[in-house]
């Protein structure tokens, strides 16, 4: 196994540079997707690290349930490092999966109890319009049913302090922006990348990243449909200003009041339509990080898999059948 088990919990450098140069060669939805790829990927590989050293550290503890040849010390000295990276991992790896529960408890709690809030208006209203002065807009995605639950349709919710905000063009790109992370499932992508911060803390940059590149995704739709690249921006700088934080903060607002991300959409809006391609060219700063990220996410891969190959069957031969 050696040291390849050690550098899926590294890797997630190589993703760095991408997720810096990316939206700036890369269409937002080629980015969220590409990003949210990379952090699953890295993200699933640094799980799979830990758990294989998480099975070499429980071997040495006194009444695990594993087979007494995998404490061998034959076995031990063909795992290196196993004494003080095994145990270590039972602790880092124990504090992933609670880390990961809390985001997931959270994230269902907020969608139920912002649900709850809207079960009590019109069922059949898109938008939304609720009776606060506070301008905010925001959505919340969908829920499945079972049985004896039915499932829970996508909504739009607006404060009537927003609407009165804006004029009837900048209402249309509103309601446009949310209907596209609605449709673009745009809260699926955020949450794989915040379990993925979660499992690897070197991975929380792919988080901002994604959250920035999914409003502009969601911003490049409203300007399709309303046909009007520089009434978008218009609505999002102007949203941004009298912005509220909104209650149920499920997907990112139209405009965040946090200062930052929306001068860049504005400029982005007020800029060409970005290009379509799936990848950036090669003799640029971006293609370079974009090869970089996929090298090091393919040597994430293969390093797992030589080191669960190689802890199967270095156990197995001190598994007495």
């Amino acid at each position: 196994m050696g040291v390849f088990v050690f550098l899926p919990l590294v890797l997630p450098l190589t993703a760095l540079p991408i997720a810096r140069l990316a939206e700036q060669h890369l269409h937002p939805r080629v980015t969220t997707r590409l990003l949210t790829l990379l952090a699953v990927v890295l993200g699933v590989c640094s799980t799979l690290c830990l758990g294989l050293l998480v099975v070499v550290g429980t071997a040495q503890l006194p009444g695990n349930p594993l087979p007494d040849g995998w404490s061998d010390p034959e076995v031990r000295a063909a795992v290196p490092y196993a004494e003080v990276a095994g145990v270590a991992a039972i602790f880092a790896l124990s504090a992933a999966l609670a880390v990961c529960g809390v985001a997931l408890r959270r994230d269902h709690r907020i969608r139920e109890r912002a649900h709850r809030a809207l079960a009590v208006l019109p069922a059949g209203a898109d938008p939304v319009v609720l009776p606060d002065d506070e301008p905010y807009a925001y959505a919340v995605p969908g829920t499945g049913g079972w049985p004896g639950r039915p499932a829970r349709p996508g909504r739009i919710a607006v404060s009537r302090g927003m609407l009165h905000s804006l004029d009837d063009d900048e209402r249309r790109a509103l309601f446009a922006h949310e209907r596209a992370h609605l449709q673009g499932g745009h809260h699926r992508y955020l949450l794989a990348v915040r379990l993925a911060g979660c499992v690897n803390p070197l991975l929380l940059p792919l988080r901002s990243a994604v959250a920035f590149s999914a409003e502009r995704w969601a911003d490049e739709e409203a300007a399709g449909a309303v046909g009007d690249r520089r009434l978008t921006a218009r609505a999002v700088g102007k949203a941004a200003l009298i912005s509220r934080p909104a209650p149920y903060p499920v997907v990112a607002q139209f405009a965040s009041p946090e200062p930052g991300p929306v001068p860049r959409r504005v400029a982005a809006l007020l800029g060409p339509v970005p290009s379509a391609r799936t990848w950036p060219p090669a003799l640029t700063p971006a293609g370079l990080a974009a090869l970089v990220a996929a090298a090091g996410t393919a040597a994430s891969a293969l390093s797992s898999l030589n080191a669960a190959v190689a802890l199967f069957l270095v156990l197995k031969a001190a598994t007495p059948w």
